[in-house]
């Protein structure tokens, strides 16, 4: 996404006090996430990419206020005492910018797909001669259904916003829509609030109304069309996942645009942060979760999962491999299927291409660490450290229990559990002797063969009872 233009004295109120009761969840809506944060944390950050550097958040009085409140530190909270309707909601942040007078921007906080440089549109339309009063974002759709119509007269100016329930059949008619943004000259927004009335089919404050009431005072109000894909609300976990697929093409295409590979779009997963380098290849149905970063030339393996992970250039991950939060994986170094890494750092050209648990471990530059090895990390109470030294080889179906340090260049045989430091260049086995019995095999096939099965055992004789009186 490109950075724009700084826009000065603006600040923001947020709308985030409805209940979602649609969501059926006890977490509050705008904390249920989108690409790996809440949805509020998209809408906050878009502002500040803005040049918005205030605002205020207006919450419910619920139990869920203290948890948006944290989610939307350093910036202001205000409550709405009660559902009365959004110019009640609004009218909530007046104490926190009673000491502001340029223009608010006014947004919901279920609709985060808003971009920063919308945003600045509209703020720049507020400028903009005839230096409109308040200017409303809209969008047109084919099917208007409940949201309000924009009404506009011969001139494009906007002259009144209707509700849905309230409006006539020729303006339910209007396929220009509210999308419930806009932005106001601070010096009137508040007084405008406070005129509204609840005359309506729902009986509410509505925030619309200041259109009408601001026309009435000579304050003129205009429109800017913005598209219908980055002002849905989200109401309910399918509208979620409508946002998702939307939040998901536009992080595909920004990566794509860098430079990386997507082999099959449509399967790759982003997380918000994610960043993939240049000449990066990502597999099919590969998902990334928060706080990634991937070096230029890595290749990224179909059916891999990613999380809190750095990978580095030239790097070899997957298929069906996870990095879990803390992984560290440098240049050149192969990460194979079925291998899971969690807080442990792989050093350059170090290779574990196969079946194997890494956590809470080094694996020095150069190492090869066999199918199905372990690092027994937790006994259980605590967490402890295993250092794979340098050019190290770690046969296959090794189980190191940690703490334990395996010296530069040392191997380890097959099937060892290794319980103690290994000096660098040493070798170290434990395992049992092995044990031949000459012609066994042939004589268990002869009596399968014939029906016997494995030999009987003879019972042991059970021992007399004593007699006694």
């Amino acid at each position: 996404m490109t950075k724009t233009k700084s826009v000065a004295g603006s600040a923001a109120i947020v709308l985030a006090a409805g209940l979602g009761t649609r969501m059926e969840s006890d977490v509050p809506k705008v904390l249920h996430g989108l690409a790996g944060r809440p949805m509020i944390a998209h809408l906050m950050a878009s502002l500040a990419e803005a040049g918005v550097g205030r605002a205020v958040v207006v919450v419910g009085p619920g139990p869920g206020a203290e948890a948006v409140a944290e989610a939307v530190a350093p910036h202001t909270t205000a409550v709405q005492a009660e559902q009365l309707g959004t110019g009640d909601a609004v009218l909530a942040a007046k104490g926190a910018l009673a000491d502001f007078s340029g223009d608010v921007l006014i947004l919901n906080g279920d609709a985060p797909l808003i971009t920063p440089e919308t945003m600045e549109r509209v703020l720049a339309a507020r400028r903009s001669a005839p230096h409109p009063g308040l200017v409303v974002l809209g969008f047109r759709t084919d099917a208007p259904g409940a949201y309000g119509r924009l009404i506009t007269g011969a001139d494009g100016a906007l002259e009144a916003i209707v509700e849905a329930g309230d409006a006539s059949p020729d303006e339910l008619a209007v396929d220009l829509c509210n999308s419930g943004v806009m932005a106001v000259d601070g010096e009137r927004l508040f007084g405008l609030l406070q005129r509204l009335g609840n005359d309506n089919a729902k009986g509410e404050y509505y925030l619309t109304d200041i259109v009408a009431l601001g026309r009435a005072d000579g304050l003129a109000s205009a429109v800017v069309e913005g598209a219908p894909s980055e002002l849905m609300g989200i109401n309910s976990r399918a509208e979620l996942a409508a946002a998702e697929a939307v939040a998901q093409d536009r992080l595909r295409q920004r990566a794509m645009a860098g430079g990386a590979t997507l082999l099959d779009p449509r399967t790759v997963y982003l997380g918000f942060d994610t960043r993939l380098g240049r000449d990066v290849t990502v597999g099919p149905h590969v998902v990334f979760g928060p706080g990634v970063e991937v070096g230029d030339g890595a290749e990224i393996l179909a059916f891999s999962h990613l999380e809190g992970a750095h990978v580095g250039a030239g790097v070899r991950v997957g298929p069906f491999a996870r990095l879990r939060p803390g992984a560290r994986i440098a240049a050149e170094a192969h990460i194979g299927n079925f291998v899971e890494i969690k807080n442990a750092s792989v050093e350059a050209g170090a290779k574990i291409n196969h079946l194997t648990y890494v956590g809470d471990a080094r694996v020095g530059a150069g190492a090869n660490v066999g199918a199905g090895t372990i690092t027994c990390n937790y006994d259980g109470i605590d967490k402890h450290f295993t250092d794979i030294g340098a050019g190290a080889f770690i046969g296959s179906n090794t189980a190191l229990v940690a703490p334990v340090r395996i010296g530069d260049g040392a191997m380890i045989g097959a099937g060892s559990v290794i319980t103690k430091d290994v000096a660098a260049d040493a070798l170290a086995v434990t395992r049992s002797d092995q044990k031949e019995i000459d012609g066994a095999a042939a004589r268990f096939r002869q009596r399968q063969a014939k029906g016997g099965g494995a030999p009987k055992r003879k019972p042991k004789k059970r021992p007399k009872a004593k007699r006694g009186g």
